[in-house]
């Protein structure tokens, strides 16, 4: 298939792909698979518990390395239990077969992240994580790390995304900030100097309602989390809320927090986002591992006037202050080829349109 012009593919481009057998499903598509700028991708039937995370390499497909890697295997089809602080290979549902005009990315979706369940894309002859080069054809992988809490998971699962693009679609410093006035990308008044690799995007750490609530830190010692059962786990028993009237918060080395941008984000509808890090001279911590913001998403027209970015953070080595207002993220927009059929929180089902500080769709938030 060959697209005029360059950018992601949206929603339209993704179905003809599967009409097509580009994008190639081992079961029939669920109604809400294909969102405004990726494919759902699904868990097969079996998790291989692995030693170790592990990318195969030039000469190497994925079925060759669990050869060697593979501790033992894990029937998912009904549910089962996948340990935290253990490593998985899940093949998918979903396979691909590129021409070599497309590439194509993974990430995790936005509720995956949220439960800090670390999960990358693979590819037979992968040298990289999360990136399908052009023309390959080949199975898909899931490798899924659970980090804080145990999940319950079942084949059709679906914990990360595809997104396909033809040519180069992230765009430049100056139509950022371009956009940035034209659009109000995050609701900050920024000048050029600001927009670098992107938009910056700022921790709110003022605090909600007189409480000063400014996220969750999750517990140690917790249940078992169900993927696929929305509002069912009462948060207490997940997470301890924070509050400070100080606006700081001192991150420790290990710990994994929920937080939220001091600024409204808005993707207009030909565009799609992606939260990358700031700079880690500003501190070793990470924000946001499912960072993949949809068209719409934020946009007044489809509900989402004030939403703002929930970060899920970790801090690594050493203990790091948080102020109020410090940048911990960008926010890198790419151009679409068209407007998608299909709007996020206008059309497409959304837990997250219009949000402030929210935990995963998961737990529900009464005591």
């Amino acid at each position: 298939m060959q697209f005029n012009g360059q950018g992601a593919l949206a929603s339209q481009h993704l179905q003809k792909l599967i009409d097509q057998q580009v994008i190639r499903l081992d079961n029939p598509p669920q109604p809400d698979q294909i969102q405004p700028a990726s494919i759902d991708l699904r868990l097969g039937t079996t998790a291989y518990r692995v030693r170790s995370s592990f990318l195969p390499g030039k000469d190497r497909t994925v079925k060759q390395c669990l050869q060697d890697m593979a501790m033992h295997k894990v029937d998912i089809s009904q549910g089962a239990v996948l340990e935290k602080s253990c490593v998985y290979i899940v093949p998918l549902q979903e396979s691909l077969a590129l021409p070599d005009t497309l590439v194509a990315a993974g990430n995790p979706k936005s509720s995956t992240g949220r439960i800090d369940v670390f999960t990358r894309l693979i590819t037979d002859y992968g040298v990289e994580f999360e990136q399908v080069p052009a023309g390959y054809t080949g199975p898909l992988y899931a490798e899924i790390a659970p980090l804080t809490f145990s999940v319950l998971v079942r084949a059709g699962s679906r914990l990360s995304q595809l997104r396909i693009r033809a040519g180069k679609a992230v765009i430049d410093n100056e139509s950022h900030y371009d956009l940035q006035l034209k659009e109000r990308l995050v609701d900050a008044n920024l000048s050029m100097q600001d927009v670098r690799n992107g938009v910056p995007v700022s921790v709110d750490l003022a605090g909600e309602g007189e409480g000063g609530l400014v996220g969750f830190r999750a517990k140690r010692h917790s249940g078992v989390v169900d993927v696929d059962k929305p509002n069912v786990h009462p948060y207490l028993e997940f997470w301890e809320p924070l509050h400070t009237s100080a606006g700081q918060l001192i991150l420790d080395p290990g710990e994994f927090y929920i937080l939220v941008s001091k600024e409204a984000v808005h993707v207009p509808f030909d565009y799609a986002a992606e939260m990358v890090p700031y700079d880690t001279l500003v501190g070793e911590f990470r924000v946001h591992y499912a960072g993949f913001f949809d068209p719409g998403f934020g946009a007044a027209a489809a509900g989402g006037k004030g939403a703002r970015a929930v970060l899920e953070v970790r801090s690594f080595d050493v203990p790091f202050l948080l102020e109020d207002g410090q940048n911990v993220g960008r926010l890198v927009y790419e151009s679409m080829l068209e407007t998608p059929d299909r709007i996020y929180g206008h059309g497409v089902p959304s837990n997250y349109q219009a949000q402030g500080l929210k935990l995963s769709k998961h737990f529900t938030m009464t005591e």
